[in-house]
């Protein structure tokens, strides 16, 4: 088939048969079809869209393009189980579901992106640890799932592809809004990771690339129908990124609040929320709980009594990181050179958050990435950021604490900060609700 002969039914508005999408694929992968048609059907399908069975099509096909993993053949004794978030400010989930599902017996495989844009990377985070390899060999990445349940990795050159490829010209062809190839490009990596079931973290709010509810609910509708009809079970929670989740944004911060909040620490509400709504969806598709009220009891159940703590440690100590790392990760983590209290030059209370501005100033103070070959310092950021409802100011609490590598970069995150919140005389009137739906087949 010609690849230009299948751009233009998709330019004239035609429905694709799975062996045209098949077809285009394979030439993606294999370099025959070229740069320019590549763009050229990114764009006829952002204008056109896909009906379902399409995108069902084009979502296998991509994740079928390099290596499919099989874990049969390790006699795991669990289901694999993952997650995906969309992305937002302070989101260190993945740092917490991970071990706390290893715990409660599921294996994990995550392959996890690094930060770009507003958002941070779960891969930034976890390279904040001195040792820990992010992206293993696949025998090493084998042994970490298979001895300590879990894996937070990001993904090899030969795992979806074509899904590589054709987001790196999407980006600079602005076809990245559509959202059927965004669908296929979250889910092509997720079926190529040999999963038994997925739980979906879409984010909507002022911190989220869809910061609309209906357009976060519309992505959420296709992962789950586009994932469930290429038979992976998966379910989606629709989460609010109106503000940082937790109290910490930025990359060895937030590994220091997810230690603490594995180790019985601080616990933030919204933080615990999310994960354990997420966590207890995931054992209910693995089978290990009969019910959601089962699965919250098992998840409080491993992190009270250290288990998703210990699997945690033993993941780090096997991927290369510092064996008592769990012990004294003050140890380890990088420390940036200034660490000052933040307080805003009016008192209040903290009404409303714009969380991208929040993102935007971490990435100016290099905590995270404009470019992918951008190095970050994983020093930076904030913690104790005020929650939305906190009374903040003189006399009450700080706004945050800056971390910066100097006095420029701490006053620069001041003045972002202060561009970022609205603080008035009474509280906020909108709804907090972090948990706001859930979309199942």
């Amino acid at each position: 088939m010609l690849p230009q002969e299948i751009i233009r039914k998709k330019r004239d508005g035609e429905k694709l048969s799975e062996s045209e999408i098949k077809a285009f694929i394979k030439g993606v992968t294999d370099d025959s079809v070229t740069e320019g048609q590549v763009a050229a059907f990114c764009m006829a399908v952002l204008f056109n869209k896909m009906e379902m069975d399409e995108r069902v099509a084009l979502t296998t096909a991509m994740a079928g393009s390099g290596t499919v993993l099989d874990w049969s053949g390790e006699n795991l004794g669990g289901p694999i189980l993952d997650k995906h978030s969309t992305g937002g400010i302070g989101d260190k989930v993945s740092l917490i579901l991970a071990p706390v599902i290893a715990a409660c017996g599921g294996f994990v495989p995550m392959i996890s992106g690094r930060g770009l844009g507003h958002t941070g990377g779960t891969l930034d985070k976890m390279d904040s640890i001195p040792g820990y390899q992010s992206v293993p060999d696949n025998d090493l990445f084998r042994k970490a799932v298979r001895e300590a349940g879990c894996a937070v990795i990001g993904a090899t050159g030969d795992l979806a592809p074509a899904d590589k490829r054709i987001y790196s010209i999407r980006d600079v062809t602005a076809t990245v809004e559509s959202l059927d190839l965004i669908t296929a490009s979250i889910l092509s990596k997720k079926m190529a990771a040999g999963l038994d079931g997925l739980v979906m973290d879409v984010k909507f709010g002022t911190g989220a690339f869809m910061r609309d509810y209906d357009d976060a609910k519309a992505l959420a509708d296709s992962i789950v129908q586009v994932a469930n009809g290429g038979g992976l079970k998966t379910v989606a929670l629709l989460t609010d990124m109106n503000q940082t989740l937790g109290t910490t944004a930025g990359n060895a911060v937030e590994v220091m609040e997810a230690v603490d909040f594995l180790r019985g620490g601080n616990q933030n509400p919204r933080l615990y929320e999310v994960n354990a709504a997420l966590c207890a969806e995931l054992l209910v598709l693995g089978r290990l709980a009969q019910d959601s009220d089962i699965a919250r009891g098992m998840i409080d159940a491993v992190l009270d009594n250290g288990q998703a703590a210990e699997h945690f440690a033993k993941m780090v100590t096997v991927l290369g990181g510092p064996s008592d790392f769990m012990d004294k990760p003050e140890k380890y983590l990088k420390a940036a050179p200034v660490i000052r209290e933040f307080f805003p030059a009016d008192s209040g209370v903290l009404s409303a958050v714009d969380a991208r501005k929040i993102g935007l100033a971490i990435v100016a103070i290099r905590g995270g990435r404009t470019r992918p070959q951008d190095g970050i310092d994983h020093s930076v950021g904030l913690t104790e950021i005020a929650q939305i409802g906190d009374s903040v100011g003189k006399g009450a609490r700080p706004l945050a604490i800056i971390h910066a590598a100097s006095e420029d970069d701490w006053q620069k995150t001041a003045a972002a900060l202060t561009e970022a919140v609205t603080i008035t005389a009474a509280g906020a009137t909108g709804d907090t609700t972090i948990i706001r739906e859930k979309i199942a087949a």
